[in-house]
């Protein structure tokens, strides 16, 4: 069953919880899916239903595609807050991933030189030098972290590496220090008959110790917003994730926002 979310290289804008009037760039095929996770929550379906058939956009594709919708944006008067790479899958994976940074910077300081650029991502090719070089340039270089407990993190988030590790993840992330944004989902359900959890106290204790090996700029704690593949998932509610923020502030000094 496919169910993947976007079916163009460029989307929106869309208003984002995180980062605001977001206008959306998806590196990964328009009509399936291509990730290094396959995570229970993810609002693009699992990577069972396949790539599809478009592969990655063309480089040339991308930037003349984003040009045209930022000056259509810019002739129009419309309000932007950010250029945002997400999409059906991990966008580092896009075998050009510097070069359309490098390219959406350019179209960036022409159209809209106060918009920022972000980027989401798993960290999973953050230790590649051309990928962390072009994370460097970007505004928020957002990296995902959602448990620093390996068997959880396997569980949840589902590495297509078998030696992937929290440490291995934590190591890479690390590098970034505060050139990075944490990006923490916290759950907890079933799946295939296990618990999944990153929300127990040993959990949290975990995550608030590699918060301060990798001192990042900033954590982004959130829960679900949309249904996940995996239904049992729960939506953490507010008080918690506040509670959760209220800790990783007193104990590790970080900023959190929780969305």
């Amino acid at each position: 069953m496919q169910t993947v979310l976007f079916h163009d290289t460029i989307f929106g804008p869309i208003h984002s919880r995180r980062l605001g009037t977001s206008l959306g760039v998806n590196l990964t095929p328009n009509d399936g899916k291509i990730c290094s996770f396959d995570c229970l929550y993810c609002e693009a379906g699992f990577n069972a239903q396949g790539k599809g058939t478009t592969g990655f956009p063309q480089r040339e594709a991308v930037r003349d595609s984003l040009e045209r919708k930022l000056t259509s944006m810019k002739e129009a008067g419309e309000h932007l807050d950010v250029i945002t790479f997400s999409g059906n899958g991990e966008p580092t994976l896009h075998p050009d991933f510097a070069g359309v940074i490098d390219d959406t910077i350019d179209l960036r300081n022409r159209y809209f030189p106060d918009v920022k650029i972000s980027v989401l991502s798993n960290a999973t090719r953050a230790m590649r030098p051309e990928v962390a070089a072009a994370l460097r340039r970007v505004d928020n270089n957002i990296l995902k972290l959602d448990s620093a407990v390996t068997p959880t993190m396997r569980k949840l988030d589902r590495p297509g590496a078998a030696d992937y590790t929290s440490e291995k993840a934590i190591d890479t992330i690390a590098a970034f220090g505060d050139r990075c944004i944490v990006q923490t989902m916290l759950t907890r359900g079933e799946h295939d008959g296990e618990t999944v959890d990153n929300t127990t106290p040993a959990e949290i204790d975990a995550l608030i110790n590699a918060y301060r090996t990798i001192k990042p700029r900033e954590v982004m704690l959130y829960s679900l917003d949309r249904p996940s593949p995996e239904r049992s998932l729960c939506k953490i509610s507010r008080e918690e994730l506040e509670h959760v923020a209220d800790r990783i502030r007193n104990e590790a000094g970080i900023k959190v926002q929780v969305v």
